[in-house]
């Protein structure tokens, strides 16, 4: 009986209640562990149908208390299904059961009996049949479908991860050449500095130079490798993903079947007002489109989520901020100023920080009217004649 049945109340099928708000990279159906939604599924369908039983023994005990009872039992239940994550038409369904209950003043005791006896006994015996368990591992369907789903994306997700730690080595090299780079410009400048010392960081700077070179071939060999792999995971995944939309696709049939019976038995056919009550849920019931929904599902939790595969990623080296205070102690200082300005191009794209900072584009020719203080900020003005600082090492001089 649904009696046992409803007892278990938990979370239902999954919702369209919240969109994915973190980087769609790492929210995708495709990322490493993210096919544990579709896993989950099958324990929040089982739920679903808990949560469906539990609501129609309500109803059942409502329909032998008439009017009153049956408006408390659907304002009570509009705000439980509100919060279930069932959805879709499957969603809209369940809904027009309250919104009918609303318009009715009385109806048979006859009704709660068979809901209980017919529909209840039903549900209860498919929900046994299709969802069995396997000892200590949870679902049969979601035990499978999680070893499928690990086995498939392990070669995938080791690739990945060698391709992570090479990444990571591409930019360290970049930022080593760039030190060494910084270090060869702060000799040429030292008229002190012996020619052998100078020698000596030149070729420690060319060093850098072949590492970091090294490591961009690495990390583009890796990437290439993990882009011609990837065809064949997408193969993979998504054949598993089918097997388990297909499972879906009957719960969502045997569940519009469900409530279409419910519906019968409670169409009081006799009462014109409550037929046509009734006709306008059974439009609602066949509506139910379990295309729509899996197609829902696929383009929220499955292989049509957004993905930002992995590309090439430029290193930027970084800003040392001046802080407000010697920044406005260095304004108040005289600092060479350049007749007439040199122009200079801008290697990266930058956001001012600060109202006195300047905002530019990777690209974008300005003149520099101050030298590089030793914060390593310079002072320039943009061709719209804005005034103010940038960080010196993200220019070089324009030809």
């Amino acid at each position: 009986m649904w009696e046992e049945s409803s007892r278990e109340k938990s979370p239902t099928m999954a919702s369209r209640s919240k969109e994915p708000t973190e980087d769609p990279r790492k929210q995708s159906f495709w990322m490493p562990g993210n096919y544990v939604r579709t896993v989950h599924r099958t324990e929040q369908s089982f739920q679903a149908c808990n949560d469906i039983m539990a609501c129609f023994v309500e109803r059942a005990k409502v329909e032998k208390q008439y009017a009153q009872q049956l408006s408390q039992w659907s304002n009570k239940w509009k705000s439980i299904v509100e919060s279930r994550p069932l959805y879709g038409s499957l969603m809209r369904a369940w809904q027009c059961f309250f919104t009918s209950t609303e318009r009715l003043s009385a109806l048979h005791s006859s009704i709660a009996q068979s809901l209980t006896e017919e529909e209840g006994e039903r549900v209860k015996t498919w929900q046994k049949e299709t969802f069995p368990k396997k000892i200590f591992c949870g679902f049969k369907e979601s035990y499978n479908n999680s070893t499928s789903f690990s086995r498939a994306q392990k070669p995938w997700s080791k690739k990945l991860q060698k391709l992570e730690k090479v990444r990571v080595a591409y930019h360290k090299s970049c930022q080593t050449e760039q030190a060494a780079l910084d270090k060869e410009k702060q000799a040429n400048e030292n008229s002190e500095m012996s020619e052998a010392k100078k020698q000596k960081i030149r070729e420690a700077k060319e060093k850098a130079a072949e590492e970091k070179d090294k490591a961009k071939d690495r990390y583009e060999k890796l990437l290439e490798d993990v882009s011609s792999f990837t065809p064949r995971y997408m193969e993979e995944m998504e054949a598993i993903f089918e097997q388990s939309q297909e499972e879906e696709r009957k719960r969502i049939s045997f569940l519009k079947q469900a409530f279409l019976s419910i519906h019968r038995h409670l169409d009081i056919t006799n009462n014109e007002s409550v037929k046509a009550v009734y006709s306008e849920l059974h439009q609602t019931l066949m509506s139910i489109d379990e295309q729509d929904d899996l197609k829902w599902w696929k383009n929220n939790h499955g292989p049509g989520m957004p993905t930002d595969w992995p590309k090439i990623e430029q290193w930027v080296p970084p800003v040392k901020k001046l802080k407000r205070k010697k920044r406005d102690q260095k304004g108040k200082e005289s600092r060479p100023v350049m007749i007439g300005g040199v122009k200079v191009k801008a290697l990266y794209d930058y956001v001012g920080e600060e109202a006195d900072e300047l905002s530019f584009k990777a690209g974008e020719i300005f003149l520099k009217v101050e030298e590089e203080d030793d914060q390593g900020w310079c002072k320039g003005v943009l061709s719209g004649g804005k005034e103010g600082f940038y960080p010196a090492n993200y220019v070089e001089v324009a030809e």
